[in-house]
């Protein structure tokens, strides 16, 4: 147990909190095998880390533990790897990034659940998922009344305390107080009795600085130090700022004809060096004000902050690089009435989405002639990481732009092909694509004039002429709405399978 006593009574606001104070060692004993366990955290950030490792510890030392794993996104490697590593995950849901688990998930070792993060929780409280048996959730401090203060991130732990058993504390020292009222929390209730959510503006606040728990509830309290170990953040490189170019050239083109003003609307990024880059590009542009709407603040979005370019964030979860996490702490105070942490039930809403009228900004993996996107798997069959909040906001976006390099694999994969091998987004919601080659408007297209634009436009010039060959042939042979030849349309994927190049 770390921490001065007076540290902790600034941490632990009763008496009550201090009498439940237990090591990790003594937390984890409350989880046992065929439990469903929800953990705190999102895209590595404010997740519990010293009471999941005491757990691995239990099973690398043969006790035989298998559990459901539910958290708000991906967590760090005290939770994924280590209880990996130990054999210790039944089933996971509903995202992650982490290698280790990927490698078990695709060999069939775990198995995995790819939710839309806005849905994750919404399954739960319908009780299609299991109800989660112990909550662990990292927090800023504990009040009076047993409710739980929490640190970078929100994600679905309300909504896990709210279903749980048992709640497991960890209150983090690492994570100053002056955190404390960036959080607004807000979660749902089931229909037929939901309301309206009021949010009208990205900084609108609708809820309380805490999550309520209670005491009845809390099962222990473990104090820690630790460090989140958030994702170092690759430099923007040619293609990455080639790619933000596009999308700022886009913007500019909707400005000139009127559909935007010089604040834009508010943004959505996802996550990664390249949503990262995209977002630096608008440091040195021309516009002002900017607002997000978002589920994840990384550097460049700090930095937008930071200088006045933009106002106001809302988000789930604080997740930037290492070196920009420790300087955001200590400049917390600054940033408390520039950014709003919710659930994510609340940050992925579409119903706020719509209302709100977000420019929504993720990645894919590939995307076809037709503006179909994958952005979960490889080779239609190797999960990736998961669907996220990509769907939740491209579904009720004012605008969708998906971006992704031109080629894999030092250009042996083309990511524009005849069609994707797995669907995460219908070309009904795709109407921005970009690569570093340009962009393709796709709004108001028909199929056969997406194709032609996106294999134009997007298609790196090593793959446009395969692209446009295969488009002609099949607008000979098929039927001429969405024209394909089904016995070639797979066939990319599966001779870089047989030779390792789509060439």
């Amino acid at each position: 147990m770390n921490g001065s006593n007076t540290e902790l009574k600034d941490r632990l606001r009763s008496d009550r909190a201090f009498s439940l104070l237990r090591s990790a060692e003594e937390a984890a004993q409350f989880i046992q095998d065929g439990m469903t366990v929800g953990v705190s955290g999102f895209t590595p950030s404010g997740y519990p880390k010293a009471v999941p490792l005491a757990l691995a510890e239990r099973g690398r030392c043969g006790e035989t533990i298998k559990i459901d794993l539910y958290s708000g996104a991906s967590v760090g490697p005290e939770i994924d790897t280590e209880l990996t590593e130990a054999g210790m995950i039944k089933k996971r849901l509903p995202y992650h990034t982490n290698s280790v688990i990927r490698d078990k998930i695709n060999r069939g070792e775990i198995d995995y659940v790819d939710l839309h993060l806005s849905q994750s929780t919404q399954y739960l409280n319908y009780g299609v998922l299991n109800k989660i048996d112990v909550a662990i959730v990292e927090g800023l401090a504990v009040t009076g009344e047993g409710h739980i203060v929490p640190t970078t991130s929100i994600g679905n732990s309300p909504s896990f305390i709210k279903n749980a058993d048992k709640v497991i504390v960890e209150i983090n020292l690492d994570k100053p107080l002056s955190l404390e009222g960036m959080a607004d929390i807000f979660i749902l209730d089931n229909p037929p009795c939901r309301k309206p959510i009021n949010i009208c503006s990205p900084g609108d606040r609708i809820g309380k600085p805490y999550m309520e728990c209670g005491f009845d509830k809390i099962a222990a309290i473990v104090v820690t130090d630790m460090k989140d170990q958030t994702r170092f953040l690759s430099k923007p490189d040619e293609i990455s700022k080639k790619i933000s170019d596009n999308i700022i050239k886009f913007f500019e083109k909707e400005v000139e004809y009127g559909r935007l003003g010089k604040s834009l609307l508010p943004l959505q990024s996802g996550v990664g060096s390249v949503a990262n880059a995209v977002l630096y590009g608008l440091c040195d542009s021309q516009y002002e004000d900017l607002t997000f709407y978002t589920e994840v603040v990384q550097d460049s979005m700090l930095d937008l902050l930071r200088s006045g370019k933009a106002a106001v964030a809302s988000t789930t979860a604080l997740s930037p690089s290492p070196d920009a996490l420790e300087r955001f702490l200590d400049e917390a105070e600054f940033f408390k009435d520039k950014i709003i942490l919710r659930p994510q039930e609340i940050s992925n809403n579409p119903e706020v989405i719509r209302r709100l009228g977000v420019i929504a900004m993720n990645t894919a993996i590939e995307a076809d002639i037709y503006g179909n996107v994958n952005s979960t798997h490889v080779m239609g069959s190797k999960m990736m990481n998961g669907i996220g909040g990509s769907g939740d906001f491209s579904r009720s976006a004012a605008i969708s732009i998906f971006s992704t390099p031109s080629t894999a694999k030092g250009g042996k994969i083309s990511s524009i092909v005849p069609m994707v091998s797995h669907v995460d987004h219908t070309e009904h919601e795709v109407m921005v694509l970009v690569t570093e080659q340009g962009y393709a408007d796709l709004r108001g297209l028909s199929p056969k004039e997406k194709a032609v634009k996106i294999i134009e436009n997007c298609a790196h010039p090593d793959f446009k002429e395969q692209l446009m060959s295969y488009f002609e042939r099949a607008c000979r042979v098929s039927a001429l709405h969405t024209p394909h030849i089904l016995n070639e349309a797979l066939s990319w994927h599966s001779k870089y399978i047989d030779t390792g190049s789509m060439l």
